[in-house]
């Protein structure tokens, strides 16, 4: 297939690149590199060097002989260059990661806020517009989150996208429906994503495209089979406190002797998926494309569900480290649970990758390898959800909230 992965030079995007590319299809990647422009605005680096775009599909070549195409295009500010793209090169499949995805950055100001909604709601509609006007039958794989759903709790499993609710009728009857399962955002970043659903139900009903919607789980790791080729093929790895993932986060922080930075009680239950899975569902996802007509497909895209202090115990007690309990930045429940079906993804054969001592003490390698490139200033979180809430940039993390683990 020629597959377009539209934010391919991304944590998520690269090793999906690969990975399709090693599967032997044609690979178009679309970016307008914006994250590493934000990476300048932040005054932050991925840990792992990252060579440029062009670089690293150069180096893929000379490793594979495959090619990896890039193409510079904004497709949330230059829509008639995507529409010009899509007219000329007809894909069969599009793998939407093209949107801002931190929760943390989408709250960091007014102008942060509008940055998201600007970029990630117009990349979004402009290419189901796209998609409409140019008569492109792709199937369009979304990169959506688990954070649709919010972290509420209601005493049941969260199913994957659609709810069966009883509505009374007049006559006293109950009829059933189904439904997309009642959103309920935690930041600027996920009501994005929230939006995102919206608009593939219309496009889908209206205009009959072929939409998968993926809500996924935090993402840990670094290292997929592709990426482990070459030296220069390494994956970014975010340890900041806007875009390092909370996982990935805490094994940073034990490989250069920081304490675990743990907000609130750490009751927070979230879901997780390594890298190697996420770009094994997005491959399965590709095998299983609706039909013309159908509703949008969503799958819960996570292997396993954690409390935050539970993974900062188990991080402690493999580097030895420390756990520090700050001020919560963000605004949410100070305990929740979390639990969620993953059916679709299985029946189609994804064996999942779980969290295992060796894969954490394997990416604690990656760090301690890199750890010359931590600003260590840039490890709190800076970010808070309210104005009410102070975040903890000045928190010393050496102090009295210390405590050793158990």
């Amino acid at each position: 297939m020629k597959i377009a992965i539209l934010g391919g030079d991304g944590f998520v995007g690269w090793p999906t690149s690969l990975h399709l590319s090693q599967l032997g299809h044609d690979v178009h990647i679309i970016d307008n590199l914006s994250r590493r422009w934000i990476d300048t605005e932040l005054g932050v680096q991925s840990l792992t060097p990252m060579d440029s775009i062009q670089e690293r599909t150069r180096i893929w070549h000379e490793e594979t002989g495959r090619r990896i195409h890039f193409h510079l295009i904004d497709i949330a500010r230059d829509y008639d260059v995507l529409k010009n793209w899509l007219t000329e090169n007809q894909p069969d499949a599009i793998v939407h990661f093209a949107e801002q995805r931190a929760a943390p950055y989408s709250m960091k100001s007014d102008r942060h806020k509008n940055y998201t909604v600007n970029n990630n709601v117009n990349a979004t509609h402009n290419l189901l517009n796209a998609l409409v006007e140019t008569d492109t039958d792709a199937h369009l794989i979304h990169l959506g989150t688990m954070g649709v759903y919010g972290y509420s709790t209601v005493g049941a499993a969260i199913p994957e996208g659609y709810l069966p609710v009883g509505i009374e009728t007049m006559d006293g009857a109950t009829a059933t429906q189904e439904i997309l399962y009642p959103a309920n955002p935690g930041s600027i970043y996920h009501m994005t994503k929230c939006l995102d659903q919206l608009l593939f139900q219309f496009y889908a009903k209206n205009d009959g495209l072929r939409i998968t919607d993926l809500h996924q789980g935090i993402v840990w790791g670094t290292h997929t089979d592709q990426t482990r080729r070459h030296p220069q093929l390494i994956n970014r790895f975010d340890y900041d406190g806007d875009y390092g993932t909370v996982l990935n986060r805490f094994l940073i922080q034990a490989a250069i002797g920081y304490p675990l930075t743990v907000h609130g009680t750490g009751g927070q239950t979230r879901a997780f998926i390594h890298i190697q899975d996420s770009v094994r569902c997005i491959e399965l996802a590709l095998k299983s494309a609706p039909e013309r007509g159908d509703k949008v497909k969503i799958f819960n895209q996570m292997t396993e569900t954690h409390r935050v202090r539970d993974l900062a115990e188990i991080v402690a007690r493999i580097a030895d480290a420390k756990i520090a309990y700050l001020p919560n930045p963000r605004k949410e429940a100070a305990e929740n649970d979390l639990v969620v079906k993953n059916d679709q993804f299985l029946q189609l054969g994804l064996n999942p990758i779980t969290l295992e001592e060796g894969l954490l003490e394997e990416v604690v390698d990656v760090a301690k390898k890199f750890a010359y490139r931590v600003d260590r200033s840039r490890i709190p979180a800076a970010s808070a959800w309210t104005k009410d809430i102070k975040p903890t940039l000045n928190t010393d993390p050496e102090g009295k909230a210390l405590k050793s683990a158990s």
